[in-house]
């Protein structure tokens, strides 16, 4: 049965013996050799998860989202991926973008290079430099995955594989999709530090993240024993004894729903004229409550995202347990050109 071609990426791996099985032998091709012979199995996703599952025991223990992930992308490349297809290959040896067509089937071949065994014959048509593809379509060819469907910019790796001459490089100041890129980058990074906070630190932990966040700051703190505290977690101060002003009172709450203004009132109820108060949340906050903090001077609250922006602010100073328990590192990402913004 006739179908639309579809545009495949693939990753040959970190060695250079897989890029050269690529090239020269024509061919796209994963690893995972234990798995064996993948025609031989029923062709259903529950067979390839259970399969995985017994090869790698320890990575299904350990890490179970592996499973479906790899048993996944086997799947596709053994019953998705078709005679007439296409496939994107970033070479990061020659920083070229190899385009070309399945012309075979599937076959487990260990002949060569047997670390690669799972097989597709290829045709190659063109090689592209990297700089003639905007930045968010290198991006998504970037996938973590071995083998992938481009969807988001697939019109750009189109264009080169049907035109007669490859496309013009694109311009820096006039690529609109470094602002898409760098945002999702940001919100990635967002996304996965509110995610550890919620799942690491729940209950009275996050009150003791909290407080060294604030030493970071500056501030000595006291955290409330576990168990009732009046709703009052933290006592943050500046002198050493705490006896000085300005004394900050904080709440600490660890969950990921809204804060309502009666929440937001009662810690503010127990704020004395010359202190200020502080509302931390992975959370968000309701418009009352928000219109509630605007109209007191000395209260302050602190939502989600606004974490997220201190926890990045002050990484290096937080304790190395907290930077073990969010492993970040410094990176550059593009900052988006003027005239490159969008409409």
């Amino acid at each position: 049965m006739n179908h639309d071609p579809i545009l495949w990426g693939i990753h040959a791996g970190k060695t250079g013996d897989a890029e050269s099985l690529f090239l020269h032998q024509n061919v796209v091709s994963l690893g995972w050799h234990e798995m064996g012979d993948l025609k031989v199995m029923p062709n259903k996703r529950e067979s390839f998860k259970e399969r995985y599952a017994q090869v790698y025991p320890v990575a299904a223990k350990e890490k179970p989202g592996t499973v479906p992930t790899s048993a996944g992308q086997l799947f596709r490349f053994v019953h998705e991926m078709r005679e007439g297809d296409y496939v994107a290959y970033p070479s990061k040896k020659s920083k070229l973008i190899h385009l070309g067509r399945i012309v075979g089937p599937y076959k487990y071949d260990l002949s060569s290079e047997p670390g690669y065994p799972q097989r597709r014959q290829v045709s190659w048509l063109k090689a592209i430099p990297r700089s003639h593809f905007s930045q968010g379509a290198l991006y998504e060819i970037g996938s973590a995955l071995s083998v992938f469907v481009i969807k988001n910019y697939a019109d750009e790796y189109w264009a080169a594989i049907n035109g007669k001459q490859p496309p013009p490089p694109v311009s820096v100041t006039n690529d609109v999709t470094v602002a898409e890129i760098s945002q999702d980058i940001e919100e990635n990074t967002r996304d996965f530090v509110l995610k550890i906070l919620a799942q690491q630190t729940k209950g009275h932990p996050f009150s003791h993240f909290i407080a060294n966040i604030l030493q970071t700051m500056g501030y000595r703190t006291r955290v409330s024993a576990e168990g009732p505290d009046g709703g009052i977690d933290i006592v943050a101060h500046k002198d050493e004894l705490g006896f000085e002003p300005p004394i900050i009172k904080v709440q600490c709450k660890s969950t990921e729903g809204s804060i309502g203004d009666p929440t937001i009132s009662q810690l503010y109820g127990k704020v004395a004229p010359n202190e200020f108060g502080l509302f931390v949340t992975l959370g968000y906050f309701t418009n009352q409550a928000i219109q509630f903090a605007r109209s007191k001077s000395n209260l302050r609250l602190i939502d989600g995202d606004d974490l997220v922006a201190l926890v990045l602010e002050h990484y290096e100073q937080l304790d190395s347990r907290y930077k073990g328990l969010i492993p970040l590192r410094r990176v550059y990402i593009p900052e988006p050109s003027p005239s490159a913004a969008p409409d």
